[in-house]
């Protein structure tokens, strides 16, 4: 009998909630008529131009397409540029002497292992609207709004 019971409370509370599906507020303002047409996919911005950072410390975006780059344990296209050997011939920023440092703060003679991985922190600019209004401030603003 107890077993039953505690079948029995499961499937009540199941079928009530089959039932009331059809009354539920949604977000939509009703059920959904038909298929909606996704956006477009916003296109990466491909101007090469070093854009300003919004906070100290901020990682630089890239400011060029890198689809197709392959980076991998065997090979990082981002280095084939950006690396300390590259840069003359390239005349891309090298990257910082932090990502030649290993977590104890030796320098390496080559990119550290936690810094290999380009896309962990920088990424590329699309031309896609904000999706979310912003009040952002960064501190030189802040500091004359002070004056």
């Amino acid at each position: 009998m107890k077993n039953s019971a505690m079948l029995f409370v499961p499937l009540l509370l199941l079928a009530s909630l089959v039932l009331a599906s059809d009354n539920i507020a949604t977000l939509r303002g009703g059920p959904i008529s038909g298929e909606a047409e996704p956006p477009k996919i916003a296109e990466v911005e491909n101007k090469d131009i070093k854009r300003v950072r919004n906070y100290p410390m901020q990682p630089p975006t890239i400011p060029h397409s890198v689809r197709d780059y392959r980076v991998d344990l065997n090979s990082n296209k981002c280095l084939s540029c950006h690396s300390r050997k590259q840069t003359g011939q390239s005349q891309a920023p090298m990257v910082s002497v932090t990502h030649y440092m290993d977590r104890d703060g030796n320098f390496l003679a080559d990119v550290s292992p936690r810094r290999y991985f380009c896309q962990q922190c920088h990424v590329v600019q699309t031309n896609a609207p904000s999706l979310v209004g912003s009040d952002f401030k960064d501190i030189d603003q802040l500091l004359s709004e002070e004056k």
